[in-house]
């Protein structure tokens, strides 16, 4: 168990009409401090995403999702969220918010291997 470090991960939902609350799974964000990762994975389905919404486009949603990815990576084309320290990243990215792409709240775990633990999230809440 010495080798266990504390992650956090959030699930992210596109939630195609935010008044109605209806969503569905397409990532996971993981932050670990003590190995300093932040790294996100996501997939949309398409037949679901025709299925949810006919008034949001497929190619803006990847576009979002594309930068959430940049600002994990701290890459300066992430913009000034990029920047940030690794947890206000994190922290920036799992907030809550009321728009399309959505967080659940944040749930704790332990792992030896981040990256490994991301994909197996990511596989068990995704896909």
């Amino acid at each position: 168990m010495q080798d266990k470090v504390t992650f956090e991960f959030a699930v992210i939902r596109f939630v195609p009409k935010v008044e109605r609350e209806e969503f569905f799974n397409i990532g996971v964000i993981l932050f670990c401090k003590r190995k300093k990762f932040l790294g996100v994975k996501y997939h949309v389905n398409k037949s679901k995403f025709e299925a949810f919404s006919n008034d949001f486009e497929l190619k803006l949603l990847e576009e979002y999702l594309k930068s959430w990815k940049l600002i994990c990576k701290g890459q300066p084309s992430g913009g000034a969220i990029g920047e940030f320290e690794l947890a206000d990243r994190f922290r920036w990215l799992a907030a809550s918010r009321s728009t399309v792409i959505q967080s659940s709240k944040t749930h704790p775990g332990l792992c030896s291997d981040p990256e490994k633990e991301l994909e197996d999230l990511f596989e068990r809440y995704v896909l």
